[in-house]
């Protein structure tokens, strides 16, 4: 029988609708019920193309079991991450600070009204590898809710305190301190070139995120600085990353992180904040250097974007899987054998010889391709011009392109997400204005178009997702960051005043309804959100960049290009608020870094 996320939008949540858990969507109706029955709930957070969360779904709760001690003890709530980043922050703070980590799927055990006493992430069923076991995990939290339940409320208690604390920025300065000065940037220079892999690129071992707002701040330290050794960590890493696994080498677009140090083992989703963030790095290393390959990764990655994550209507969707056919990465994978088929023997060997792909297979008996050398290198190697072997190999990969299109496709979820789209919009308009591209450029306008038009509530305020004619949920403080600062680029690449009219009047409510009254910065909801157990102020980086980050970067760009001093102004405190972030960990908050570095230059 389906459950209560029947009615949902998200397909992570729908994927979960015919569980025989008794599953509930984040409301009052999941907290009614945990009140009247004297139960706790257990807060199950993922998203759809998290392997992870495919696999504890498909152990736990998918099975009978698990489902019985689930429905009997608890109240089950299923939350996509992506459609509510609010409590997935709030959420995973208090599980890192319970436990030290922290991931996805993130699994939380709270009180009646939310207040959480115990969590973790991934939990196997049947117990293995010296982890307990989801089912004896859900015993011992059902006993001690009946014999300790003072215990964990003093523990839930701690918790909050703690998230109040953080949220409300203590150990920020106060409204009279300085802003930063340069001396977070030379720390954070420093403390990038110590981490730096001068071999294969990228900060620190395995595993490896691209982190796109790091290499955008070196590129922007380097431009003021001079200093080549700075262009020259971001085009190692940028060129390494091009040749690895983590990126698409048939279809363009980049996996979400490595598994190694070599850039070669992806975790195989690819997830269009990634990709989005990626264009303006790669585009910005083909301004510097004019290596004309890092302008072809942008434009590959874009194509990728438009062919296989464009809504009909325009607006971008949210993710692919990593799996298909109940495996991880198989959409992407070959062998010799495969290869050969489609290009025939000749060709393929000088493919397989370029690519990496062996009879032994670099990742679980098949080939991750990748290109361990450079186009010359292996040009030299085979005695052909460079040109030459060039276009065999376009013409090579335009063929398997085609051969894997016939494959089971891994899952997309196809739900538009308000900041993910004005990152999207971004990259094509400023693609479109440096490559000369018309393509880009229209495709970013007809994406604003979308967001402004279909992302709205009956009020005209925006909102956060949209899927299925169907928008939702309040916009958070990145969605209008990333927004007004995509149209300003849609302004400067095109000249249409209305985008810039747009972007006055996204920043006009973020003044208006996430500011701080009593101190410098912006919480991550509005002030008239619903109301959750902390609010949260963002400033160091995750997957995307961090909220305060973005704000004083958009402040500072529409303050300086319409003479608004309160945009100005807004900007700088932001920056002093977080300035206990950039002195501390200055590697940790590339956002704010390179919104300090545009302050002061």
């Amino acid at each position: 029988m389906p459950n209560r996320l029947t009615t949902a939008i998200s397909p992570y949540l729908l994927q979960h609708a015919e569980n025989p858990v008794d599953w509930y969507p984040w409301g009052e109706e999941a907290r009614r019920k945990a009140r009247e029955e004297d139960k706790p709930l257990f807060l199950s957070i993922g998203y759809s193309s998290c392997h992870w969360c495919h696999v504890m779904a498909h152990e736990s709760f998918e099975t009978e079991e698990i489902a019985r001690l689930l429905n009997a003890h608890f109240v089950s709530v299923k939350v996509d991450r992506e459609e509510r980043p609010d409590l997935d922050q709030l959420y995973m703070d208090a599980v890192q600070a319970m436990t030290g980590q922290g991931g996805w799927p993130l699994s939380v055990f709270l009180a009646p009204d939310g207040r959480p006493f115990f969590g973790g992430t991934y939990w196997p069923y049947p117990a293995r590898g010296g982890m307990s076991g989801f089912d004896q995990v859900l015993v011992a939290i059902a006993r001690a809710w009946q014999e300790r339940r003072q215990e964990l409320l003093d523990q839930a208690d701690k918790v909050v305190q703690f998230l109040v604390e953080s949220g409300r920025g203590v150990g920020e300065p106060g409204p009279e301190a300085a802003p930063p000065g340069p001396e977070p940037l030379a720390a954070a220079e420093a403390a990038l070139r110590q981490a730096f892999d001068a071999q294969f690129g990228g900060f620190g071992q395995a595993p490896k995120f691209p982190q796109p707002t790091t290499l955008r701040f070196l590129l922007h330290r380097w431009r003021h600085s001079g200093n080549a050794d700075l262009l020259q960590m971001v085009a190692t890493t940028l060129q390494r990353m091009a040749g690895g696994g983590i990126y698409d080498q048939l279809g363009g677009g980049f996996h979400r992180y490595s598994v190694d140090r070599r850039w070669l083992v992806p975790h195989f989703e690819k997830m269009l904040y990634d990709n989005a963030q990626l264009v303006p790095c790669y585009l910005e290393a083909w301004q510097a250097t004019g290596q004309e390959a890092f302008a072809r990764v942008a434009r590959e990655t874009l194509d990728y974007v438009l062919r296989d994550m464009t809504h009909e209507e325009g607006a971008f969707f949210s993710s692919e899987d990593a799996d298909s056919e109940g495996r991880e990465g198989t959409f992407y994978l070959w062998t010799p054998s495969e290869v050969a088929e489609v290009l025939g023997s000749e060709r393929a060997a000088t493919f397989c010889r370029v690519y990496d792909v062996t009879a032994s297979g670099n990742f679980e008996g098949k080939s991750i391709l990748n290109r361990p050398r450079l186009l010359e290198e292996d040009a030299r190697a085979a005695g052909r011009p460079a040109a030459e072997l060039a276009a065999e190999l376009a013409e090579s990969r335009a063929a398997l392109l085609a051969a894997r299109a016939r494959r089971v496709r891994p899952g997309r979820d196809d739900k538009v997400l308000l900041a993910w789209n004005a990152m999207t919009v971004d990259a094509l308009a400023r693609a479109g204005a440096a490559l000369d591209d018309p393509r880009y450029g229209e495709a970013a306008v007809r994406a604003a178009d979308f967001l402004l038009g279909r992302l709205r509530d009956d009020r005209g305020r925006l909102l956060h997702c949209w899927r299925n004619g169907e928008a939702r949920h309040p916009a958070f403080l990145d969605d209008l960051t990333l927004l007004a600062d995509a149209l300003a680029t849609l302004h400067e690449t095109g000249g249409d005043r209305r985008w810039l009219d747009a972007a006055v009047e996204a920043a006009d409510d973020l003044l208006a309804r996430f500011a701080d009254p009593a101190a410098p910065g912006f919480f991550y909801t509005p002030h008239d959100h619903e109301p959750l157990i902390a609010r949260k102020k963002e400033y160091l980086d995750g997957s995307t960049p961090s909220g305060n980050g973005l704000a004083a970067w958009a402040l500072l760009r529409l303050g300086r290009l319409c003479g608004r001093h309160d945009y100005t102004e807004a900007a700088v405190a932001a920056l002093r608020a977080g300035v206990h972030v950039l002195e501390r960990t200055p590697i940790a908050a590339g956002q704010m870094l390179l919104a300090l570095q545009a302050h002061l230059h």
